[in-house]
Order: structure tokens, then sequence, then C-alpha cells
């Protein structure tokens, strides 16, 4: 018997008391309109010493279909000798948001904006992070760009940051601008009226192509995990979409991991103490090993990032529906980021699942408060300047993020289960095709296809393990709890 009943359950009402619950004050504090009826009456992109001027390139930005808090664009250029010379634009937050406002001081105690499906929890207010600091589309806007030349091997050198004012002359998203470099579909619109922009496009894409191939000699690591959101129709859930990963998403993961580098490096070579993005040497490697084992595949006894992505390569081609849960596998036992100080002269742990040395994070300043300190500390080393914070200040600072960034994983997971406990409620009765995701204490897990959906299998588990597929039928949703229960 099918439930063909929606389930009315106040989707945005839950992710705000999640919020709270996990250390979030999702509310702008007094005060904050007061700055931001200042900051409105500042102009655009005020020109000043030391501030190129970059509106004439046709700077484009790629980014989701629904994004409004635009941190990123982008324009390459062909050297003659074979290297192609990438700009990334970033937006200057700070000439926006000065340290120690009420805004600033609020983005540090949230230090990320929270993405809930639903709604989003912003970090900095709309009226900034969507409007004045937004890289948005036909705009003067201040920016940091930060500069490196691709070789053909895929190596960036040649690294430098300075501050801009920068015009967005298109702004792209993910899925329409993948599937045309792809080539399963035609140019979008504002590409097929452009032929400058599509060879703009297709040039920022062949130095993308030559980056990724290097980092995955290096060892990066091709992880794939499910990434889904839901589908509203006039605010109502009613149903769940995977997010699709494609060239245009590569060319800009490249393209953000190479202006990190450039900016930690900067920091360096300067020998200014800066916050970096790690993630460390796993611990748990030993378990990574028996995990390979198991399989009937051998890993060396010590953390080896390119052995074991020539082991995932192969586990992608043999094993493509349950390589999802695999990739999950190995990224918990990679263990989380975190943010760290790194004082002068003293090495970073680096990247391990990145296979760089030299990360930070600096390249979306509207919605991570890390991105901010790194622009202040920046534009500081650029001008000379005293340091605006202290050691023991960016100390504290790399500690809080790590900790709310770990907070927001977890309101984005309570809300995912929420949010497909009622996409699926009208489908109570319905059967689907499901593979065992895991066997633990607690009882037998499985995802079914599609959707991409996991839940607990109530009944109908006795000899079931991990990978098996099995037909189940869906027996009830409790979105308040997040609870999915099938019976096989």
């Amino acid at each position: 018997m099918h439930s063909n009943h929606p389930l009315h359950f106040n989707l945005i009402a839950a992710a705000h008391a999640s919020m709270i619950e996990h250390g979030f004050q999702p509310d702008f504090p007094a005060g904050t309109d007061t700055e931001l009826a200042a900051i409105q009456a500042q102009p655009a992109a005020p020109a000043a010493d030391g501030i190129t001027d970059l509106r004439s390139l046709l700077w484009s930005s790629i980014d989701n279909d629904t994004s409004k808090d635009l941190d990123q664009i982008e324009w390459a250029e062909q050297l003659a000798d074979g290297r192609i010379r990438v700009l990334v634009g970033v937006a200057d937050v700070d000439a926006r948001v000065k340290q120690g406002t009420v805004i600033d001081k609020h983005a540090a105690f949230e230090t990320t904006s929270v993405y809930t499906g639903v709604t989003i929890f912003p970090m900095l207010p709309t009226q900034l992070s969507e409007g004045m600091s937004s890289l948005n589309e036909n705009q003067d806007r201040a920016a940091i760009v930060v500069e490196f030349a691709v070789d053909a091997d895929g190596n960036a050198s040649d690294g430098k940051a300075y501050r801009a004012i920068v015009r967005n002359r298109a702004q792209l998203a993910y899925p329409s601008v993948g599937a045309w470099l792809e080539g399963h579909a035609d140019p979008p619109a504002k590409v097929a009226a452009s032929t400058d922009l599509a060879a703009q496009l297709k040039l920022q894409d062949a130095a993308a192509q030559r980056m990724e191939g290097s980092r995955f000699q290096h060892g990066a690591l091709d992880l794939e995990t499910i990434e889904t959101r839901p589908v509203l129709i006039t605010d109502q859930v009613v149903g769940i979409a995977p997010i699709q990963k494609n060239r245009a998403t590569s060319l800009i993961e490249e393209f953000m991991i190479a202006a990190n580098g450039v900016v930690a490096r900067t920091f360096e070579q300067a020998g200014l103490a800066s916050i970096r993005r790690i993630v460390r040497t796993p611990k748990r490697w030993d378990r990574i090993v028996e995990l390979a084992k198991a399989k009937g595949y051998t890993l060396p006894a010590e953390p080896d990032s390119k052995a074991l992505n020539d082991l995932l390569l192969v586990l992608k081609q043999k094993e493509p529906d349950r390589f999802p849960d695999i990739s999950l596998t190995v990224i918990k036992l990679l263990g989380p980021g975190e943010y760290i100080l790194v004082k002068p002269n003293q090495p970073s742990p680096g990247h391990f699942g990145l296979a760089v040395q030299d990360y930070t994070h600096s390249t979306a300043p509207n919605r991570r408060f890390p991105d901010v300190v790194t622009q202040r500390l920046l534009k500081a080393q650029l001008t000379r300047s005293a340091s605006p914070y202290s050691e023991d200040t960016l100390n504290a600072i790399a500690q809080r993020c790590t900790e709310m960034e770990d907070a927001a994983r977890k309101v984005e997971r309570e809300m995912e289960k929420r949010i497909a406990a009622v996409a699926l409620h009208p489908h109570i009765g319905q059967t689907y095709p499901a593979i065992v995701t895991g066997v633990n204490n607690y009882g037998t897990f499985v995802r079914i296809l599609d959707p991409h959906v996991e839940g607990k299998l109530v009944s109908g588990s006795k000899g079931l393990d991990v990978g098996d597929r099995v037909t189940v039928k869906l027996v009830s949703t409790d979105p308040e709890r997040g609870f999915i229960d099938f019976a096989a």
C-alpha cells in the first residue's frame, strides 16, 4: 500500500533548531543593519595605489545553478612558451568587512556558511555575500587576484597575488558548461553568443586538465562520494537529485587548489605565520591496508597516497556501484581536514588527499572565515605592514574554524536525512533495488540506488553482508529523527 500523501514537516524550522543545537547563532546580532548601511554608502570598487584595473579582461565565473555568493572569477591566456597563464579573481571581502566590527565578530564566531538544502545560514549578511562583496555579473568589484602559469606537465609556477578591480562578464553554471566541455551538449547561451568567451573557457579547461593529471600522478585521491540536492516545488520537497561532477567542476577545483598553493607559498617565502588547511597522514592507515587485503590487494605498510589512488582506480572500474561507499570508508579513515597555525620556517603537514604540501583556504571569503583572515594577512604582506593577527590569535581562530566546520557537517548530515525522509514519505510501500552498505551492532543498512538514500533494514537482514544486492520495501520515515526504514 503506497502512501501518496506529502508529509507536512517544517524543514526550515528544523534546520534553524539544528543550527542552534550545534552551537551556531544563525540570526545576525544588533548593530548589523547600521554597519550594512555604512558599507552601502562606500564606492563599489575604490581605486587606490597598488590596485590594478583588470576590468577589461574577459572574466567569467562558474558555480552552481543556484549560487548567489560568487567568490571567484577566472581568466587565462596562452603564452608564447606553451604555458597557460591563469588569473583567479577572489572577492575582496575585507574591503567591505573590517576587522573588529559587529559583522566581523559574528563571522568569526560562525566561521562558515551552512548549506542545509532547504535554506542557507550565511556567515555574512546576504546584502554582502550575495550583493556588495559577491563578484556578480557586470558589477565592478574589489578583488585579490592570484596568478600562476601552467606548463605542459601540469606544474604551476610564477605564482603571485595582488589587489585589483575586476568585472565579471559572464556568470555561468557547472551543469551546462560541463556538458558542453565534455561534448554532450551545445554551449550555454552566453558562450554560444561569444566566440571569445568560448575560446577562453576551452583554454581554462586545457590548463585544468593538465593540472589534474599532474596531481593524480603525484597521488591525489580520486574519490567519489554521492552528493544530492532536494527537488523543490513551491518550497515543498518532492524528490532528491544527485549532484553530478563534470569537467567544469574539475576546472574550478584545480584552479582553487593552485591558487591556494600560491597564497600558502607567499606566506612561507615571506616568513609569515598563517593558517593552513591540512589533512594529516592517516593514523588509521593500517585499517586501510586491511580493507585492501580483504579485497585481494596489497598496500605498502607506510602511508602512500599514490599506491592508494592506484587501488582506488582499479576498484572504481571493478565495483562502480560500491565505489561511493568505498570512497566514504576511505574518507572516514583518512580523518577530517583541519585548520592549523603554521609558524615561519615551520613545515606544514600538507594535504594527504590532494597530494599537495602547501595549501591554505583563500578562495571563498564570502562563506569561510579562514579565507577572510588569510586575505587580511596577504594584504598586510603586500603593503609590508604588520600582521593584523598575533600567532596566538591565529591559533585560536584555526581551532574555532575546525570546531565549527565539524558542527556544520553535523547540521548538514541531519538535514540530508530529514529531507530524504520527507521526500520518500509519499512512497511508503514502494520497492527499490538496493545495496547493503553497513552491518554492525546498530543493525544492517542499505542504500537504494534511485534516489541515492540510505536507511536501516528493519527486517529480512539475516545472512546479508556489505556489498550484497537486495530488493527492499520502504516501510516508514521519521523526518524529526531522520530515520528511513526498509524491509527486505
